[in-house]
Parts: structure tokens; C-alpha cells; sequence
């Protein structure tokens, strides 16, 4: 039996709680401009009545939708989800809604998620790193769609980002793993063809090498998914050599986690046989045995500064200057000194 109650509207809610209308869009819209016990009334009468705010009315008086687009890479692992998390809060205080996509580390992908999410009225868009076509800026930059880079930093660059530098994190931790004594060195990537934070860590350690006196033809490297098997097959692959690494650094957590379950398949012990690095410090590194050396992101504050920047460009369309946070060397139980 269908009830004749008809949808509540903003009038009706007025009257309930005995205010104007314009109070009650400014209750709802700018709820800070209004006294709490006028709040308190409104809310209460919006609770009675069940009534949601016309959001298509929303976005035509103002011109937008108050959603922010992000496109992650993957969401097959941890790495993004802090940042993610972070971003949401922020977003969800400043009233905006946000919508995720992945891309699974696919730039055709992104870019049809790009113009996708354009195309349903998003605000702005979140992107990871720099490295796509040139094609897509010049796409945003005519559908007047802001946009800002995360997990990556470049001073230099038109478009914004709030991020850091991968080069001289890895760089940093390529320094200390050739301080504990270690010349040969494997190095386990995620693919590096379309992903500029993978490219700039494998420079950061062949940059460390060259400064140490070591060749770059030295370096061992493989490329491979950001997968946990994937880093468990390449760590077998480096190690069935005749000279195996006694550092392998990995691109990420999640490969030395895979790293780390296939030295223990293979009978060595870490770091007494091999040392093993990782780059994020989600939290993965902290758990796993031994506790993983690694690279600290500083993913939760960069996710909401992010979406502090994103909000402001929206809204006020000013232009952005980029800001570089710091990465942190956490040392823990996986880096060795390497016998002599």
C-alpha cells in the first residue's frame, strides 16, 4: 500500500522549526553561521520529516557538484589506502563526496576514467605521479577541471602536487643500505613503463651506486607487479645467480613482503644471508618478521592536505603552488651489515 505522504520539502522544515527557509539553507550549506539552538531545531525537525536536500537544486545554484574524482592506481594492496582515507575525511568536512576509480596501473584506463569522471560533474580530480599523456592535461586544462598529483613532488611542473620526492627518498635509503657494507645489490621494481615513482626510485639507487664507486651495470634489477608473489618470484630469480645480492631493495612493502616469504622458502635467514628493504611503511613493514627497513610515506598527511588544496582550487580557482613533504628513513630489523 503506497503511503500518500508526499515528500518533505525545505518549507515544510521551516515550519516545523519555526525559522525561515533561509535559515534552514544555511543550516544545511554554512551550518556555522548559524546559532547552535537554531541548529539543533532544524536538525531535529529534518529528522522528523526525513528530509534529504535537493541536490540537484544544490549544484545548479551552485554551479557545482561537491564531488572530488581520485584515480589510484590499484587497490589490490595497502599502499594508497591511508592517503585515501585521509583525503575522504577531509573532503566529507568540507561537504564534498568523493569517487574512486583504479586504474590497475593501465594509462588507456585512466584516461577513460578521466573523461568519465569529468563528464559526471566532479569538481576536481586527485591523480598518482606525473607520467601520462600530455593530451589529458590539455583535456582538463580546457574542461576548466582542477587537478592535483599526489605520491609524487615536482617544483617545476604546470600541473600542482602535494607529494614527495621519490628520487631522494630511495636515494637516502640506497645511501644507508651501501653504509652497512653492501656492494652487491638487487633491486625488485614494480613496472616502471608509465609509472614515474618506480623509474625515480630505481634512479635513486643507481645515483647512490655511482656515488659509492659502484658500476650501474652492477645493479640487478627485475620488474614486476605490485604483488606479493611477484616479489617472491623475482627475489628467487635475483638469488639464483652466482653471485647473489646480499641487499635486495625493493620498490615497495608489499614486494619485500614476498621477498621476505621467499627467502624464508629458500633456508635463508634475513639479514644474516640477505638483507631486505622496502619503500611506503604501510603497515605490512611493521608486521611481517624481520621488521622491514623501509621508506615512511607520509601518506595521511598528504591525503589531507591534498584535499585541502583540491577544495581551495575548486572553489576559489587560485592557483596552487606545489608542496614537497618529507619521507623518513625507518631502519628496523631486515638491513644488515654485510660480511666482508
Amino acid at each position: 500500500m503506497h503511503s500518500s505522504r508526499s515528500t518533505p520539502k525545505l518549507d515544510d522544515v521551516a515550519r516545523t522549526a519555526g525559522v525561515s527557509t533561509a535559515t534552514v539553507s544555511r543550516c544545511l550549506n554554512t551550518p556555522d553561521r548559524v546559532s547552535k539552538s537554531t541548529r539543533e531545531r532544524v536538525n531535529a525537525a529534518v529528522a522528523q520529516l526525513g528530509y534529504t536536500p535537493n541536490f540537484g537544486a544544490r549544484v545548479m545554484a551552485a554551479k557545482r557538484t561537491y564531488t572530488i574524482g581520485a584515480i589510484i592506481p590499484t587497490m589490490d594492496n595497502a599502499i594508497f589506502a591511508r592517503g585515501l582515507q585521509a583525503f575522504q575525511e577531509e573532503l566529507h568536512a568540507r561537504g564534498y563526496t568523493l569517487l574512486v576509480s583504479s586504474s590497475a596501473y593501465q594509462p588507456k584506463v585512466e584516461e577513460e576514467q578521466i573523461r568519465a569522471l569529468v563528464a559526471r560533474g566532479a569538481d576536481g580530480l586527485l591523480l598518482i605521479g606525473y607520467e601520462r599523456d600530455p593530451e589529458i592535461y590539455k583535456y582538463l586544462e580546457r574542461q576548466g577541471v582542477p587537478a592535483l598529483v599526489a605520491w609524487a613532488y615536482s617544483h617545476d611542473n604546470r600541473l600542482p602536487s602535494i607529494g614527495f620526492d621519490n628520487f631522494a627518498s630511495m636515494y637516502a635509503l640506497a645511501q644507508e643500505v651501501l653504509n652497512h657494507g653492501h656492494r652487491r645489490i638487487g633491486v625488485i621494481s614494480g613496472i616502471t613503463s608509465g609509472n614515474d615513482r618506480a623509474s625515480q626510485r630505481i634512479q635513486g639507487i643507481r645515483k647512490a651506486c655511482a656515488d659509492h664507486g659502484l658500476s650501474p651495470e652492477m645493479l640487478e634489477i627485475v620488474e614486476t607487479k605490485y604483488e606479493i608473489e611477484g616479489g617472491a618470484v623475482a627475489f628467487g630469480q635475483l638469488m639464483d645467480t652466482r653471485a647473489p645480492p646480499t641487499a635486495v631493495m625493493c620498490g615497495n612493502d608489499v614486494l619485500a613482503a614476498g621477498a621476505l616469504q621467499r627467502a624464508r622458502h629458500l633456508g635463508l635467514e634475513v639479514p644474516g644471508d640477505v638483507s631486505v628493504t622496502g619503500f611506503d611503511d604501510i603497515e605490512l613493514a611493521r608486521i611481517v618478521t624481520p621488521a622491514l627497513t623501509t621508506v615512511h610515506v607520509p601518506h595521511r598527511e598528504m591525503g589531507r592536505k591534498a584535499a585541502i588544496a583540491l577544495t581551495e582550487m575548486v572553489e576559489n580557482r587560485n592557483e596552487m603552488v606545489s608542496i614537497e613533504l618529507q619521507s623518513l628513513l625507518e631502519i628496523r630489523d631486515s638491513l644488515g651489515v654485510a660480511e666482508r
